[in-house]
C-alpha cells in the first residue's frame, strides 16, 4: 500500500522513515507524485487545522492515501510563543538559525525555571477513497536552553529544546532515543495500527 507523506521538511521524512519502517507500506515523497512544487498556505491558526489542511490538500491532489503533521513550540514565558508560528518565528526570510537566535534573545532575561516549554505534534492521515480523517496528537515536555548547543542529530529548535528528565538538547540524543519521547514518536505510534489495518485491508482486495 503506498503512503504519502505531505511534507518536504527532509528532517521529518527522515524521522518517518524511522518510525514507520515496520509498517506494510511503501512511503512516497511529493516528489515521487509530482508536488514537489505545490504550495499549501497554512492558515489554520491551530496545529490540529494546519495538519488537516495539509493532509486534505496532499491527499485531493494525489488520490493517495496521505500522511501529513503539524508541529508547534509553546514556549510558558513567552504566552504560548512561538507557537503554531514556530516555522515562522521572527518573520519571512530568516534562516532556522536565526530563529533560534530570536528565541533566545526573546528569553534571555528569563531564569531557568521559567523556561519550561513543549512541542505539540498533530497528524491527519486522510484517506481520498472513503472520505475518512484518522486524528492523533503527541506532547513532549521540556525547557529551553540558555545557548544553542553543538550536536550532529536533530533538525529545527532541536539544539535549543532539552525534554523533560534529560540534560542534553535533541541535537545530543540520537535519533532512536529521540524518536521513543519525542512529540512526533507518540503521535507516529497512534498512527500505526490505523496503517496497519488499512494495509490489511487492502492487500485481502488485491485479486
Amino acid at each position: 500500500m503506498d503512503l504519502l507523506i505531505g511534507t518536504g521538511n527532509a528532517g521529518k521524512l527522515n524521522e518517518y522513515r524511522v518510525l514507520l519502517a515496520d509498517v506494510p507500506v511503501r512511503l512516497l515523497v511529493l516528489r515521487d507524485v509530482g508536488l514537489a512544487e505545490m504550495s499549501v498556505a497554512e492558515t489554520g491558526g491551530t496545529v490540529e487545522a494546519n495538519a488537516r489542511i495539509k493532509a486534505l490538500a496532499y491527499s485531493q491532489a494525489s488520490g493517495l492515501l496521505t500522511l501529513a503533521d503539524d508541529t508547534g513550540l509553546m514556549v510558558d514565558a513567552l504566552g504560548g510563543a512561538p507557537g503554531v508560528d514556530a516555522a515562522y518565528y521572527g518573520g519571512p526570510g530568516l534562516t532556522m538559525a536565526q530563529r533560534r537566535a530570536r528565541l533566545l534573545d526573546a528569553l534571555a532575561d528569563v531564569p531557568d525555571e521559567r523556561r519550561t516549554a513543549r512541542f505539540v505534534c498533530v497528524i491527519i492521515l486522510a484517506n481520498p477513497a472513503t472520505g475518512e480523517l484518522v486524528t492523533v496528537q503527541g506532547t513532549c515536555e521540556g525547557h529551553i536552553a540558555r545557548a544553542e548547543a553543538e550536536g550532529e542529530y536533530g533538525f529545527g529548535y532541536d539544539a535549543l529544546f532539552i525534554p523533560q528528565g534529560y540534560d542534553r538538547p535533541w541535537s545530543q540524543l540520537p535519533p532512536e532515543d529521540k524518536n521513543r519521547i519525542s512529540h512526533r514518536g507518540q503521535a507516529a505510534r497512534q498512527i500505526v495500527p490505523w496503517l496497519r489495518r488499512l494495509a490489511e485491508a487492502s492487500a485481502a482486495a488485491e485479486p
